[in-house]
């Protein structure tokens, strides 16, 4: 039942919060970030501190894959989103990084065993991987592009709720005042019933799905102009994978639910029945246009993401900038690469991304990054490199 609170008289959204606060206290908001995808900013609240590890002293050589790891290019990547770490002593390596002229492998290694030690973080978890799609788009509405891509729309107020008690800070719901009421923006059928009448493009209705999954891509129209699609926010509700519900409904099998397969799947059964699927994620996105600089995406820590080295993590566990060693094996689904090892950054959230040990690897761009994309999903050891800078 949808849970309506009475405002008296015509009160602006964020003048709400105060009268919100109660119906908060027994309802969780909902997550403020895009799936796995490039995401809006996190939350302000910084994560807690990591505890002292009750670990034994792990070494480099302990980390499997380490002898194998393209550490220049880790670096590198290092060098280039580094800028965004807010802990004293990780923006001191990083200082020291960009100063240090280091252009060879064993001085990238030198460089980083020198200046950070890994702890282990939590257990064993999982790791997904996302890309920024590149999609045919129309400006009119025809039979094959009928899916209208929607702007952010002038009713939807988001209201944080920590400025008024400490209790909340990190906290927001997602609403539009109705009358004398504020209830929660419609869930994704309620708003694909209603017509829009200034669509910033129509799209196949599979692509622009998948492209609220990523959270933002590249448009391509017929005269061969391109337009990035950048996430401008969302209704505010939970999102749900729809790959559990063609496995359990026999649509697809237990070990090919790749999101190649599940875009195929629903280009193949393109109306209502794929439409019915789709709307088990109640999730919806909106999104701004601006001109395609043919440049990777920038994700929720301001800068843009490095293919392959940049991931999504919980805002709330991880801070942005923080480096990482990822060692994912045991693909779930068949045609994965059987692990991935190395070195990434936290530079992005995702509204699917939730505790310690969870992650989204950055792609890149195009259909390739896509296909390989969709098939990770590997069971995740992640350690935290915690910086030791020298004095």
């Amino acid at each position: 039942m949808t849970r309506r609170i009475a405002v008296p008289g015509a009160v602006a959204p964020l003048a709400l919060a105060a009268m919100l606060l109660s119906a908060c206290a027994s309802t969780a908001p909902p997550p403020s970030a895009s799936s796995g995808a490039v995401a809006p900013p996190p939350a302000t609240v910084s994560p807690p501190a990591p505890s002292p590890s009750t670990s034994p002293a792990l070494s480099f050589s302990g980390l499997t894959g380490w002898s194998e790891e393209d550490h220049l290019a880790a670096l590198n990547a290092f060098r280039a989103g580094c800028g965004v770490a807010k802990e004293p002593a990780m923006a001191q390596v990083c200082r020291l990084a960009k100063a240090t002229v280091i252009e060879d492998e064993p001085g990238a290694r030198a460089f980083l065993e020198a200046n950070f030690r890994p702890e282990p973080v939590g257990d064993e978890g999982l790791l997904t991987a996302y890309f920024a799609p590149r999609y045919d788009a129309r400006m009119s509405r025809n039979a094959e592009f009928s899916a209208p891509m929607r702007g952010l729309p002038s009713d939807l107020a988001v209201v944080d709720l920590g400025p008024f008690d400490p209790a909340f800070v990190g906290k927001k719901i997602t609403g539009h005042v109705e009358g004398p009421t504020f209830v929660p923006y419609p869930d994704r059928g309620e708003i694909e019933a209603v017509p829009t009448e200034k669509p910033l493009a129509w799209m196949r209705p599979e692509d622009l799905f998948f492209l609220q999954i990523q959270g933002s891509g590249v448009l391509v129209l017929p005269d061969g102009r391109r337009v990035r699609a950048v996430f401008a926010g969302t209704n505010g509700k939970p999102f749900v994978g729809i790959a559990s519900a063609l496995r359990d409904k026999g649509l697809l099998p237990d070990n090919n639910t790749s999101g190649e397969a599940i875009r195929s799947w629903l280009a193949a059964h393109r109306g209502p029945e794929a439409d019915a699927i789709m709307r088990l994620n109640p999730r919806y996105v909106f999104f701004r246009t601006t001109p395609d600089d043919g440049k990777e995406p920038v994700g929720s820590a301001g800068v843009s993401l490095p293919p392959g080295r940049a991931i999504a993590v919980d805002p709330s566990r991880h801070a942005m900038g923080g480096l990482y060693w990822l060692d994912a094996a045991t693909p779930k689904l068949s045609g994965a690469f059987p692990a991935y090892r190395r070195l990434a950054m936290a530079l992005d959230t995702g509204g699917a991304i939730k505790g310690d040990v969870r992650a989204d690897l950055y792609m890149g761009t195009g259909d390739a990054a896509g296909a390989e994309a969709g098939r990770v999903r590997h069971a995740l050891r992640l350690y935290r490199l915690v910086p030791t800078p020298r004095s």
